[in-house]
């Protein structure tokens, strides 16, 4: 994954954008979307330190723009649900605390499938190690399972 994830960064200094790039939309693949992903790989493998830290606090800002061409909510929910996760492996639970707290705030509507399991692979990672005792991991844990939906839409109503 870390292999994929350098030659990913090495080739993308020799891509030349042409007509399709200039379209924009779902089909370019930005700098901070190939962040986001590969930040989103660590954590999956349950990494966390200071580097990946840093780097999932800049995914974060990459998407904290709405006037961005690149910018998606999706992708900054996505991207703040994975900064908790960095910091929650790093035992920063209040870190992690702050991170996802801007997520609660979407509509119901904007509680798309990918956000929902974003949210929950934190919920989980607030039931172990030594955080899972603490009143606060107990607080996100509920404010998590209030923020999912009893059903996920593959589509916002």
């Amino acid at each position: 994954m870390r292999t994929a994830n350098r030659t990913a960064m090495d080739r993308r200094e020799h891509v030349v954008p042409d007509d399709l790039d200039a379209l924009g939309g779902l089909l370019t693949y930005p700098v901070n979307k190939q962040q986001y992903y590969a930040v989103e790989s660590e954590v999956l493998l349950g990494h966390g330190n200071s580097q990946l830290a840093a780097q999932a606090q800049e995914a974060v800002g990459g998407f904290s723009n709405p006037d961005d061409p690149t910018w998606a909510f999706g992708d900054l929910a996505g991207s703040q649900c994975n900064l908790a996760l960095v910091r929650l492996h790093a035992g920063d639970l209040d870190g992690a605390a702050d991170a996802i707290r801007p997520v609660f705030d979407l509509s119901a509507s904007l509680r798309n499938n990918g956000i929902v399991v974003s949210a929950a692979r934190v919920r989980h990672a607030l039931t172990g190690g030594p955080v899972r005792d603490a009143i606060l991991a107990r607080d996100l844990r509920e404010e998590i399972a209030l923020f999912e939906p009893a059903r996920r839409p593959a589509l916002p109503r």
